[in-house]
């Protein structure tokens, strides 16, 4: 797993569980990297001739995109990869595919929830994982998501994926979010842990109903976050970052073993896997028709 700061990333015990699960002898451990060493990083790789994929968080999500070999039509629309997948050409090189896997650990974690169908949707937060908060949104069928963010000229990129997936999304100065939040199905926070505590704080001090109404706080440590505390006093449903980490990462576990040519031993022990995924979060586990 690549990114800054990594040292708080529950992601290396869940992989390794379902690795284990799965009799792979596969090793995944956390490289602290930011930006300007992604390059070269990825050149390793490529010679190295020996991986079968990458995790990737922030705030490398970007620049990973431009890095890789080739992109899925999920990445290359939200020119955002979470998901390095690597494989070798007949030539003994080696391919990188960038994937993003956000998306459907947000959706299933949302449904999990029980989160509303065709909700209104907003955004805290216009970055990286914005863009992904906004397809996952899409993907629940919200016709219309607002993003409230404190710069907008930064979340540029965020808007412009909204419009290639044919959702209308507006810009929101963020200092009128705690007023605006009780009138969504579903908010989508991507803000690193303690950045919305004041607004958690506004949130906790009005007399805001959010009975019915969802957050998914996607920063999990600490954890509960202020936000997700204050959404709960409220009386709305918080879904946890970490419920994400998981969908997302069992997404990722079944690429990487298809890398290795497993691809049919990952899907007949899906189920399992997510089960050792959970004991490894400390999360309880699903259902078998999960």
């Amino acid at each position: 797993m690549l990114g800054h700061p990594i040292g708080h990333s529950k992601s290396p015990a869940m992989h390794r569980s379902a690795y284990a699960e799965l009799g792979l002898d596969y090793s995944y451990g956390a490289v602290d990297l930011d930006v300007p060493g992604l390059a070269a990083f990825l050149d390793r790789v490529r010679a190295d001739g020996n991986w079968y994929g990458l995790s990737v968080t922030m705030p490398l999500k970007t620049r990973a995109a431009e890095l890789v070999d080739t992109l899925t039509p999920a990445a290359r629309s939200l020119h955002s990869v979470n998901t390095v997948v690597a494989t070798r050409t007949d030539d003994g090189g080696t391919h990188l595919l960038g994937d993003n896997t956000d998306v459907a650990g947000l959706v299933h974690a949302l449904r999990h929830a029980g989160a509303p169908r065709l909700p209104r949707g907003a955004v805290l937060g216009g970055g990286g994982t914005a863009v992904s908060a906004v397809a996952a949104l899409a993907g629940l069928g919200a016709p219309a998501v607002d993003i409230y963010v404190r710069n907008p000229a930064k979340a540029t990129a965020t808007v412009e994926v909204a419009q290639r997936l044919g959702v209308a999304a507006t810009l929101v100065p963020f200092e009128r979010a705690a007023a605006a939040l009780a009138g969504y199905g579903v908010v989508i926070s991507t803000l690193p842990p303690h950045a919305p505590d004041r607004l958690a704080a506004e949130i906790a001090a009005s007399g805001m109903d959010a009975s019915g109404r969802c957050l998914l706080d996607v920063a999990y440590d600490p954890w509960p976050s202020a936000l997700a505390a204050a959404w709960t006093q409220r009386g709305g449903t918080v879904v946890p970052g970490i419920e994400m980490l998981l969908y997302q990462g069992l997404e990722q576990v079944r690429l990487f073993a298809a890398a290795g040519g497993f691809a049919d031993r990952a899907e007949e022990r899906s189920a399992a896997v997510l089960n050792v995924m959970c004991d490894a979060l400390g999360l309880r586990r699903r259902p078998p028709h999960e």
